[in-house]
């Protein structure tokens, strides 16, 4: 009896300790109960907001390194070898022909369908209110539409077939919705979501990390600059649509006629804590430090791209600077780039002038790094200088005495906010347009403009004693001889310098339909610098997207497709 006892109080102890557990609510988990107040739908769009920042290093979402910049003829994947993170090993050398293998593409996929649900979720809240209970429902549900197609949009870039629902869908009807619209109808379901934003955003909002009508405008002018590239199945671009371009013109000029944004005087004020949400900035992703909770909310997407062996640091050395971007930077004597030689030889910096962005994009020996002129870069920081030489990159990287930078074992976070545009995009999105629109004469001041404030962003780069590590010289390009050939070629390189190892390089050769012939090119002189790429070459027709991943295939029996060259 004495033992039934015992039986019965252990019983009635862990009952009355389960119910303790059930009564418990979790902070910052809401039910439906919770739902009836605009302040809960408004902390609902908060989270959509957090959503599109909670990418990780292993499912980036909003950090294109790898996907847009080691990909691409900017950067080698760097770390410790070519089996230091495979996946990205692979992306480099355009092999990712096994769906299944790694977690960066499936996890990129699952981050940002996280962040589609989020929007769908803060939409659903705030519809259950009248606008007369909830006077900000309409520009709630603007940024809500914003914020969704900001994440489809990533998306499309990526893997380009990819199914699109909208906050009215079940889970049913996600489960039976297929990858096979169009490329036009799916870019064009996007531009609906854009367009809504438009339609109802203030030009100005009282907090600043809001969407208004102008960053809507300056996405929409994104979208419709790459619908106009129309590609077939197999993402050959086969004709530009002149009625895209227009638009692009006219959503761009928008934008720029509004008065409320320009360049900065230096381009270093785009990559510092200190200076953002600046003049430049058109939308960015906001993040935090020091805000209460224990590391705060920090941007480690960037995290392994850290010089390894800097002592302020000590990981991971990835995102190295390739030969070919550094020789890109290389001028001629009237400070014009060397378009058909830059590549011939490696340059010598010692003699070589340069495009002054050189140095707020790579660490080289000797050069500043990060404006911090008491501790210039050093080969010595180099992880793996066998494998992937002595360069590295900068621009995402924050010096570890800056206010917004967090160490957490061996990663690093930083509370720099994120650009997702910038209003030299802007510019250079509607003298792309004006050349294709064989109009060229209205983008040579617009391109000039960024070349002249490039000319002008060298106050944050001398050394200790006062000199500059490189030779400088970048000048206007001339009227004379600026056909639509030229200024196409202009253009190009213009965005390449100005974006460089941002991770907008392989979209924008995706979107002019030169990927393969690019890169292709690009590897055949790089192997014999860098052996490691010996067997890499682009597949045309495969590689200008990720595969859809196999676990989403497999999950809906099926009813997703995969991308062409990956069956």
């Amino acid at each position: 009896m004495k033992h039934k006892f015992f039986i019965g109080i252990a019983a009635m102890l862990l009952l009355n300790a389960c119910q303790k557990q059930l009564d418990y609510t979790p902070t910052g988990v809401l039910s439906s109960t919770d739902l009836t107040t605009t302040e809960a739908a408004e902390g609902l769009v908060t989270a959509a907001y957090a959503a599109i920042g909670n990418g990780d290093m292993i499912g980036p979402i909003y950090s294109n390194w790898a996907y847009g910049s080691v990909r691409s003829d900017d950067a080698y994947k760097g770390g410790g070898g070519t089996g230091d993170v495979g996946e990205i090993d692979a992306m480099e050398h355009y092999n990712l022909v096994t769906p299944t293998m790694g977690a960066f593409v499936s996890r990129t996929w699952q981050n940002l369908f996280k962040s589609i649900s989020r929007a769908n979720v803060a939409m659903r809240a705030v519809n259950a209110f009248s606008d007369a209970s909830f006077p900000q429902k309409k520009t709630r549900l603007a940024e809500l539409k914003f914020l969704r197609a900001h994440s489809y949009f990533t998306m499309k870039l990526l893997y380009k077939n990819i199914p699109i629902f909208d906050e009215t869908a079940t889970e049913a009807d996600i489960l039976k919705t297929k990858n096979d619209l169009s490329n036009d109808a799916s870019w064009n379901k996007i531009a609906a979501d854009f367009q809504y934003a438009i339609d109802n955003l203030p030009a100005t909002q009282t907090q600043i990390a809001r969407a208004n009508k102008h960053a809507a405008q300056a996405y929409l002018a994104k979208l419709r600059l790459f619908q106009a590239y129309e590609q077939n199945a197999t993402h050959q671009v086969t004709s530009i649509n002149t009625t895209r371009l227009q638009e692009v013109v006219s959503l761009t000029e928008a934008v720029i006629s509004s008065g409320k944004y320009s360049l900065s005087a230096d381009i270093a004020d785009n990559f510092l804590p200190e200076t953002e949400n600046g003049p430049e900035s058109v939308f960015a992703i906001q993040f935090t430090i020091n805000d209460g909770t224990t590391s705060g909310r920090l941007n480690y997407e960037d995290g392994l791209n850290y010089p390894h062996g800097a002592p302020q640091y000590g990981c991971c050395g990835f995102h190295a600077g390739s030969q070919n971007l550094v020789n890109a930077h290389t001028t001629d004597a009237n400070g014009l780039p060397n378009f058909s030689t830059f590549n011939n030889s490696n340059a010598d910096l010692s003699t070589a002038s340069v495009d002054v962005r050189l140095d707020h994009t790579v660490g080289i020996d000797g050069h500043v790094y990060k404006y911090d002129n008491t501790k210039p870069f050093s080969n010595s920081w180099v992880r793996d200088p066998g494998v992937y030489g002595y360069f590295h990159t900068m621009r995402n990287q924050q010096l570890a005495n800056s206010s917004s930078y967090f160490k957490n074992g061996p990663f690093m976070g930083v509370a720099k906010n994120y650009d997702i545009i910038r209003y030299d995009d802007v510019l250079l999105m509607q003298a792309e347009a004006y050349i294709e629109l064989g109009q060229p004469d209205k983008a040579l001041p617009i391109i000039n403009s960024i070349r002249n404030r490039a000319a002008a962003s060298t106050g944050r780069l001398k050394k200790a004693n006062g000199t500059f590590a490189s030779i400088y010289n970048v000048k206007p390009y001339p009227a004379a001889g600026w056909t639509q050939a030229y200024a196409r070629q202009a253009l190009q390189w213009e965005r390449r310098l100005e974006f460089a190892t941002e991770g907008h390089r392989f979209f924008d050769l995706v979107r002019w339909g030169i990927a393969a012939q690019v890169l292709n090119q690009y590897i055949s002189v790089e192997k014999t610098r860098r052996p490691f790429l010996a067997t890499a070459v682009f597949t045309a027709g495969r590689d200008e997207y990720l595969p859809i991943p196999q676990s989403e295939i497999t999950f809906t029996n099926g009813l997703y497709k995969q991308n062409p060259g990956y069956n």
